[in-house]
């Protein structure tokens, strides 16, 4: 199954709210016109399905009315009041008192999430340092150790070479977890025993993995809740102590969001940059609980990099964000 499927599967409940809707939206006030309303100009699968309902599909006249509806339906999403008002705002301006069917509106609604979106799609950077420190944080539950066990594959069938440093050392199942991933990948994995200093073992692995040669160096991080103060201070000194070994790592802090914690994101994002620069996101478990507005509301508030977005347990299942397809997805508008 294509990703764009997998993706499109997962954000059903969002796509399916979202349908459901924009059908009573649309019902709500029922009117019919022989043109459809024009097309967006933006091209691409999003452009080209726009304008393709038959001319008797019910329509109804955008107005204040159907534009607060609207506005209703996408925070019912999880993309918050602020983001939400920015698509509506955008889909409005030239279109009001145009009749819209349905259809063309959830494609508008796909081209203005796109638009947002499109500045943040960005893969992680690779830089010429040797080794690539990337560290990688975020809180109980997240996907982190599955995330760095995807991409360090991805990272060596690309031709790097990589070396795992199993940084959550208070919990053996997420050191056990990462030294699977290292085994199927075929990437080392440094250890350290059960209880020992995070941060002393961040210093070591970058040690080993720079007279190694390695390309990069991903560093595994226990999971923390961002309002315990004390784990708070733990990541803060991994990352005082990697800077004592090279003063511009980790040079990626990537940080893992759980697509199911919706809102809460936000707030995880805010604290996590403060303490550990963060320059990227990956946000994982699009599962059918999911509510993907939230990354919009990410994109639209922090524009932080998006690198990647995962919908399952398979090393497939971590792909590089597309815009237009999440978008395509989110709105549940078709694949073609």
């Amino acid at each position: 199954m294509a990703f764009f499927s997998k993706l499109k599967e997962r954000l059903f409940k969002s796509a399916s709210k979202l349908d459901e809707g924009l059908e009573a939206i649309v019902e709500d006030a029922v009117e019919t016109a022989p043109a459809p309303a024009p097309a967006p100009e933006r091209p691409g699968i999003l452009g080209r399905l726009v304008g393709r309902d038959p001319a008797e599909a019910p329509r109804r006249v955008l107005d204040d009315a159907m534009l607060e509806s609207l506005e209703d339906l996408l925070i019912s999403t999880d993309m918050g009041v602020k983001t939400a008002q920015r698509v509506i705002a955008n889909l409005a301006e030239g279109r009001m008192g145009k009749r819209l069917s349905s259809r063309e509106i959830k494609a508008l609604l796909a081209h203005e999430i796109a638009r947002i979106m499109a500045p943040v799609a960005r893969p992680m950077p690779l830089y010429p340092s040797r080794p690539q420190v990337v560290l990688v944080v975020g809180v109980n539950g997240s996907g982190k150790t599955t995330t760095i066990g995807k991409l360090a594959s991805q990272f060596k069938a690309a031709g790097k070479s990589v070396v795992i440093a199993a940084g959550d050392t208070f919990r053996a199942a997420a050191v056990e977890q990462l030294q699977v991933w290292g085994d199927r990948a075929g990437v080392p994995v440094l250890t350290a025993p059960e209880g020992s200093d995070p941060a002393s073992l961040a210093f070591d692995a970058m040690t080993k993995a720079e007279a190694e040669g390695a390309d990069l160096l991903m560093i595994d991080t226990a999971g923390r809740l961002q309002n315990r103060a004390d784990l708070m201070e733990e990541l803060a000194k991994i990352v005082r102590v990697i800077r004592k070994k090279d003063a511009q790592a980790p040079h990626n802090t990537l940080l893992v969001l759980d697509a199911t914690t919706g809102q809460n994101a936000l707030s995880q994002v805010e604290i996590f940059q403060k303490l550990a620069d963060v320059t990227g996101l990956v946000m994982t478990k699009f599962d059918g609980t999911a509510r993907g507005g939230v990354l919009v509301a990410l994109a639209d508030r922090f524009g932080l990099p998006i690198h990647a977005i995962g919908v399952g347990e398979q090393i497939d299942d971590l792909a590089p964000f597309d815009p237009e397809e999440f978008a395509a997805a989110l709105t549940g508008l078709d694949s073609e």
